[in-house]
């Protein structure tokens, strides 16, 4: 399914679905859908509606199942009925949103009572260790570690927040799970060797063994935060 994305971007993907665990017969939103790469995904055995203000992007997006895809953000969410979903996804989204905060009280209204939420999003300190490690521009990775924020080259700018800001939108989330990902894959600088299967296979099986170690979290690229109604 993730196939034709980019190396990164397909290694992600896997590994949040591994994190996800068994999801069937659900109603789901994926809420800043981009592509639509995990709504396909998921819509292979849950009833998926995805949401996505870019539509070149929702031009773009992947089609091999059957999903509900619609073209807003805020105002679309505001229309639906309340507690209609078992699961919401929002993943490398929340960073880029001026309201987002609103956008969390709107989860929690629109998700059944001991429903999921499942928040994918920059980790400052791994967002540190990018700019060291892989860019050597120590001058931004001093600002970001000072409680600047940075800039995506297809998004624009990553307003960081911290792990526990949702429930402080929200008091009505409580957090189950924090995943690390992207631990180890991009400080991998063979390109070519990043395309094949064997070493895929084992970066998303040696990214799952760490994802909950401490340790290796804390300097993870991003965090996978899941979060249940209460």
């Amino acid at each position: 399914m993730f196939e034709n994305l980019q190396t990164w971007d397909f290694l992600m993907k896997k590994i949040v679905r591994n994190q996800l665990g068994e999801i069937e017969d659900k109603n789901i939103l994926d809420f800043g859908s981009g592509v639509g790469a995990m709504a396909c995904c998921l819509a292979d055995k849950n009833n998926v509606t995805a949401v996505e203000p870019d539509t070149d992007s929702v031009n773009k997006r992947f089609t091999q199942n059957n999903y509900t895809q619609l073209v807003g953000s805020l105002d679309v969410l505001k229309d639906f009925d309340s507690e209609i979903f078992d699961m919401i996804i929002c993943h490398n989204v929340l960073e880029y949103a001026e309201n987002r905060e609103e956008i969390v009280r709107e989860f929690h209204r629109v998700v059944k009572h001991g429903g999921k939420l499942s928040v994918v999003k920059h980790n400052r300190f791994g967002r540190v260790m990018q700019m060291v490690v892989l860019l050597n521009d120590f001058d931004r990775g001093n600002e970001i570690l000072d409680g600047g924020n940075s800039t995506s080259a297809n998004f624009g700018a990553i307003n960081y927040y911290n792990d526990s800001d949702i429930i402080k939108w929200c008091e009505g989330f409580s957090l189950k799970n924090t995943y690390g990902i992207r631990t180890f894959f991009d400080l991998q600088q063979n390109q070519d060797i990043q395309k094949t299967p064997d070493w895929q296979e084992k970066m998303i099986d040696i990214e799952m063994r760490v994802s909950q170690i401490d340790e290796f979290r804390d300097i993870a690229f991003f965090h996978h935060l899941m979060f249940e109604k209460i």
